[in-house]
């Protein structure tokens, strides 16, 4: 795994905030949608830069938008070089954030699998209790409603056992 150098990652920091501000007021294309900066990675030698976007309000992965950013990044180059201070203008290079529609579609399986689980649940209350555990307002047995196991239990039914062999 590449060493990350202190100086890229301030740098990086600096493009994301840059990049976000020449975006909101220098590209005039009104077929440009808001975009989101979400992510800035850089070459350790700063000749690089990749972003990470999302466009607010419609699909990342629009053909539209990438296109208009990549024609953005040859104009953008040089205004961002002179705002960051740098001897050489890092190359431009704008691509989709992946980890954000990984984490949303993560979220919904989750989310999915929570409903179904309550609506499965809620079958099975509904049937009545299941063999082999208590039931509601029942007096409880080894396994209470969970399934967990009492070792308590245990101590009470020798004790009334050896009550009852006396």
């Amino acid at each position: 795994m590449p060493r990350e150098v202190p100086r890229a990652r301030r740098i990086a920091d600096q493009v994301q905030r840059t990049v976000s501000q020449l975006l909101l007021r220098e590209v005039r294309d009104p077929r440009l949608k808001p975009v989101t900066v979400t992510h800035v990675k850089v070459s350790p030698d700063l000749t690089h830069v990749w972003v990470s976007y999302t466009v607010l309000g419609g699909d990342a992965h629009d053909p539209l938008q990438r296109e208009i950013l990549e024609e953005a990044a040859t104009y953008l180059r040089g205004p961002l070089g002179r705002a960051l201070r740098l001897r050489l203008a890092p190359h431009l290079h704008f691509a989709p954030d992946e980890e954000l529609e990984r984490g949303n579609r993560l979220d919904e399986l989750i989310t999915r699998a929570v409903r179904d689980d309550r609506s499965r649940q809620a079958s099975v209350d509904a049937e009545g209790a299941r063999p082999g555990l208590a039931s509601r307002g029942d007096e409880a047995t080894e396994d209470d409603d969970l399934g967990h196991y009492d070792s308590n239990d245990d101590d009470d039914d020798e004790a009334e056992a050896g009550t009852a062999r006396s």
